[in-house]
């Protein structure tokens, strides 16, 4: 669940009534603020008459007026008018022909009755103007301003995020307040429109049971659950070319399969939609895969290949809820990234409890993070936000699958690893049926296995969706990262095993100084090396160079192949991958 920020609340009818604020209202918000969160009214009521009834404005931390044309922050008396002001031409007239309208600093307010004669008036002037309603009254204002762009023009003042906000209203004018925030709440006695619309439904009666639900909120200091189905991501094109959305709002995401079959691409496509969508989101990213996420607005990466992140930075960065991250672990050791890794998702764990940020955690390589069960229960996996990757799901602890609710997959032809999935998640569907399904996939498809309420109890194949930003692979994971068991190289002899197997590519390259010359020749003649190099690591242009090599030694038995072939791998795996957004679906 997301930490509970800010409360935006509507007005009249919301927790006022005939204009007065409920006393019970007035005690609980003082309650809420007491605990940390932010309170703000937001209301289409002209500021001077809402502070005739309402005296003090401090009792809240800002005041949305006039629909969203005008913000006031009471304790520094600062007020931003966001909006032109009601234009000279139409207040004349609309009086002249003798219409009772008031007028605040942008909106013209009349009695809703009145609408048939002020549209003529906003049609023969030709001005950019809109009515709007809010039961019995009406309100005229500038294209494009609403309680909505008003309270974001708040949340952005306080460095605060919609992400972290619940809204409460009861009438029209409330709908794009509801919908801007993470959960829209519309109350029992209001509109049947919004209530249809809105993530829950406050039951009670008048404003003292919105005083009851805003204390147990903040009692909580967690966001109720909303509508899964607001904020979705697109994922990619069923078979049937149908769009299919994924709802990951609360949830945890598992991004599973073979090596080299598309799971940071899909990682990436999900967290490229959060960011556009102001979400904060921190990208954990072991070997420099995810770099180019920082061509979207509000995206830093922090390391490389020369420096490691520092955590103080990072711990500085992540206050900031317009701000994402990727932390970019590609200049660190093997050996050195879980613990840096360990000290990271602590720093996360208490950023997230204090203030709710990052909202979403994108952890690659997750398996050989989360093997300590203190600090799986220090991340607090269960409240979702975290999307992990991994192609050795036989690795993750089962408390770790079990938190997972969104489950992707891409090709897995490993029995062991869809073994596990099966044992984790297969509550439909028999284990040769995973089998069959995940090892079908080509690169740039995925399934969504049938436990993932999206799939609808079906194994639901897709076509992944294209990227915006393009897909950085890092080649130099490959000297380093283990394949999964199974798919390692072993020499042999005569078809028997030897003692060398590489499941890195850099064990790969120390056994080919090492082997014996009768094994080598073997392997070279066969073709071995490059079809291993195509098939486990899908290193095409790699694979091509290795069989030139082969080809050229089946005619000369040259000598110096070791040398050769071990200069070919190693430079080839140093080498940065083009970023290239026609080839990034195929090779990732």
């Amino acid at each position: 669940m997301t930490r509970l920020s800010v409360l935006a609340l509507d007005y009249d009818g919301t927790i006022a009534e005939s204009g007065r604020l409920s006393d019970e209202v007035r005690a609980a918000i003082a309650d809420v603020r007491s605990r940390g969160i932010m309170v703000i009214l937001v209301t289409g009521r002209i500021l001077r008459d809402l502070v005739a009834l309402v005296g003090d404005l401090s009792v809240c931390d800002a005041v949305v007026g006039e629909n969203g044309a005008v913000v006031t922050f009471p304790d520094s008396g600062r007020t931003l008018v966001l909006a032109p002001p009601a234009h000279p031409d139409f207040v004349g007239e609309v009086r002249h022909r003798g219409i009772p309208i008031e007028a605040g600093e942008c909106v013209i307010e009349a009695d809703a009755a009145e609408a048939p004669r002020i549209l003529p008036v906003i049609r023969e002037l030709e001005l950019p103007l809109v009515i709007l309603f809010n039961r019995g009254r009406l309100m005229v204002l500038p294209q494009a301003v609403s309680k909505a762009t008003g309270l974001r023009a708040a949340l952005t003042a306080l460095r605060l995020s919609e992400h972290n906000t619940m809204a409460i209203g009861d009438a029209e004018n409330d709908h794009e307040l509801l919908a801007c925030c993470e959960v829209g709440v519309a109350v029992g006695w209001g509109s049947p429109a919004l209530k249809s619309s809105a993530d829950l439904v406050l039951e009670g009666r008048g404003p003292d049971a919105v005083a009851e639900f805003i204390r147990n909120a903040a009692a909580r200091c967690q966001l109720p659950p909303g509508d899964p189905r607001r904020h979705r991501l697109l994922l990619g094109t069923c078979e049937d070319g149908q769009p299919l959305w994924l709802a990951v709002k609360g949830r945890n995401v598992l991004v599973s399969g073979d090596a080299q079959s598309g799971k940071s691409w899909i990682a990436g496509l999900l967290a490229e939609q959060l960011i556009l969508q102001r979400y904060c989101v921190l990208v954990i990213d072991p070997e420099g895969e995810y770099s180019s996420l920082e061509a979207l607005p509000g995206v830093i990466v922090f390391g490389g290949e020369a420096t490691k992140p520092r955590l103080a930075e990072l711990a500085r960065v992540l206050r900031h809820h317009d701000v994402s991250i990727v932390a970019d672990l590609s200049g660190l050791s093997y050996e050195n990234k879980p613990r840096y890794v360990n000290l990271l998702l602590h720093l996360v764990a208490a950023h997230r409890r204090l203030t709710g940020l990052p909202h979403r955690v994108v952890l690659d390589e997750a398996h050989y993070f989360l093997d300590d069960s203190k600090l799986i229960e220090l991340l607090a996996l269960e409240s979702g936000g975290y999307t992990l990757v991994t192609h050795r799901p036989s690795l993750l602890r089962p408390e770790v699958l079990a938190t997972s609710e969104a489950i992707i997959l891409t090709r897995e032809t490993g029995p062991h690893e869809v073994e596990g999935l099966f044992k984790a998640h297969g509550s439909a569907g028999t284990l040769e049926q995973w089998q069959a399904a995940l090892a079908a996939l080509k690169v740039g498809e995925a399934v969504l296995p049938p436990d993932t309420e999206e799939a609808r109890g079906f194994f639901c194949k897709l076509k992944i969706a294209p990227r915006m930003t393009p897909h950085a692979r890092h080649r130099r994971k490959y000297l380093e990262w283990p394949v999964p068991a199974g798919r390692e190289f072993q020499f042999t002899r005569d078809h028997r095993a030897t003692p060398f197997r590489a499941r890195t590519m850099r064990e790969f390259v120390a056994c080919l100084s090492a082997i014996p010359n009768d094994v080598l020749d073997g392997h070279l003649r066969r073709g071995d090396f490059s079809r291993w190099i195509d098939d486990v690591f899908a290193e095409h242009h790699l694979a091509t160079q290795v069989a030139e090599l082969e080809s050229q030694y089946r005619v000369t038995r040259g000598a110096a192949m070791r040398g050769t072939l071990a200069r070919v791998i190693e430079e080839s795996s140093l080498r940065p991958a083009r970023r290239d957004t026609r080839r990034a679906n195929r090779d990732s």
